[in-house]
């Protein structure tokens, strides 16, 4: 039986390991135990330990070369530590990583425990739940959903996020809340600062309160990286969620009626310090979504434009949280008395006047308007054989999730107008320069870069060319 100097818990290593009513192969099954499980060990014999199993709440034997076993005294800390390191980059066996670092942590003296184990246990929960997002009817389905099940017995809280009609299973982040707690290296702080701002891990039915203040803390959290001390990718993955982040806290910032500028500012220049020569290439996806983001807001970093002569726009309320766009041609003023609207559209989005341009010949101006924090549409007010006329232009017909449509130049002779989109569909990015024909807004031409259309090398806007971050 049992001695004193016997372990105290056995943690199994082994997938489908059976828990048997006797110590022999033969006798009856009890359970299936998997990688991770932790048994309490209570006696020993023919090669087998007598365990019990406080999760499942039965007892039973297990073949002692397929578990290891450990008395949690202080001594044993440095070598479970040392698993821990070594199972944090083993994908597969996130469950095993997690109950030798719970191991650990209780076996540890208080003093000695630093961030090292909090990121490396934050790091294998987060990969537990990305392999439990993507994986699909395979025969490795039942082991995923049990690693999950021990993660849990463990104290790991997953959390389902839906995001674009899938579910997302995302780590909670409290191994990482720790590690920014503790005294920790640069590069822990910023793995636990992304892994803690995933925007995919957000939920998209968030209230906008709710979002702003999600927003403020995961601007506060990327702010707490030391970036002085990480290597330049690193750095770079910083920029690019504090970029996305910042720009859409300008867009929060402008619906609830507060300077936004700063905001704006900021989310530019995180992008504008991404050094592309050092950029990974699997952070090319962040890269583009970044841009886009930061794109769609951008114009809240510009100063509300003085009043102009000739065609301008006049903003009024409308319904409940609507604002409708007037234009008006104070050429035709008379008196004090306003000129009469030459025609008016309403809309629940953001009106960003700044953007406000008028083609040479007074026959359109355009506008740019942002209904969501990633999303920005180009309204065309132009003057037709019926009269004026105010027409939504949309980045893309597509359905994307994100994207914005942008002016970038008349062409002489008042028929066509410069735009560039950038949207991202079902996880593809597209960027498109156009020429657009200003009677029927039908796309005429179109490339992958400016320098292919010769319309965009001669016509294009000065104000556009500097402000833009499709051009990058």
């Amino acid at each position: 039986m049992l001695t004193a100097a016997l372990a105290a818990i056995a943690i199994v290593t082994q997938d489908q390991t059976a828990l048997r009513a006797a110590p022999r192969d033969s006798a009856p099954q009890q359970t299936v135990l998997w990688q991770g499980d932790t048994l309490e060990v209570r006696g020993q014999q023919f090669g087998f330990l007598q365990v019990y199993d406080h999760r499942r709440e039965r007892g039973g034997y297990v073949r002692a070369s397929q578990v290891r076993t450990s008395n949690l005294q202080a001594a044993d800390a440095p070598g479970l530590l040392a698993v821990v390191h070594f199972l944090t980059d083993t994908p597969g066996q996130e469950a095993l990583g997690m109950a030798y670092a719970a191991a650990y942590i209780k076996a540890a003296p208080a003093e000695a425990i630093g961030a090292d184990v909090f990121d490396a246990l934050g790091t294998m929960a987060d990969r537990l739940g990305r392999r439990a997002s993507q994986r699909q009817a395979r025969p490795d389905d039942a082991a995923t959903a049990a690693h999950l099940d021990v993660a849990a017995s463990l104290g790991v809280t997953m959390v389902s996020v839906e995001q674009d009609g899938r579910m997302q299973l995302c780590y909670d982040g409290e191994a990482f809340r720790r590690v920014l707690a503790l005294p920790a290296s640069a590069e822990q702080q910023a793995h636990a600062a992304l892994a803690l701002t995933r925007p995919e891990c957000s939920d998209p039915n968030l209230r906008p309160v709710e979002r702003f203040n999600l927003d403020t803390w995961r601007a506060r959290v990327l702010d707490l990286v030391d970036t002085g001390n990480l290597p330049d990718y690193e750095k770079n993955r910083i920029r690019l969620r504090q970029a996305g982040v910042w720009a859409s806290l300008a867009y929060e910032h402008t619906r609830r009626g507060e300077p936004a500028q700063e905001s704006a500012e900021r989310a530019i220049n995180a992008l504008a310090g991404v050094n592309k020569v050092q950029l990974a290439e699997e952070d090319n996806t962040a890269y583009n979504e970044a841009a886009i983001r930061v794109g769609a807001s951008r114009w809240a970093a510009a100063p509300i434009p003085a009043a102009s002569h000739g065609l301008t726009i006049s903003l009024s309320p409308g319904q409940p949280g609507e604002t409708c766009v007037a234009l008006m041609d104070t050429r035709k003023a008379v008196g004090k008395q306003p000129a009469m609207p030459l025609v008016q559209r309403c809309t629940y989005g953001l009106v960003w006047t700044g953007s406000t341009s008028v083609n040479a010949m007074g026959t359109a101006l355009a506008l740019a308007v942002q209904p969501l924090e990633g999303w920005r549409e180009l309204w065309m007010f132009h003057q037709t054989a019926l009269g004026w006329s105010a027409d939504v232009l949309p980045p893309s017909q597509d359905n994307p999730d994100l994207g914005y449509l942008e002016f970038a130049g008349w062409v002489p002779g008042g028929k066509q107008l410069l735009a560039v989109s950038e949207v991202k569909t079902a996880g593809h990015y597209q960027r498109k320069f156009q020429v657009i024909k200003l009677d029927t807004l039908a796309v005429q031409k179109q490339a992958d870069r400016p320098e292919s259309l010769s319309a965009f090398n001669r016509w294009q806007d000065p104000l556009w060319k500097q402000q833009t971050v499709s051009v990058r």
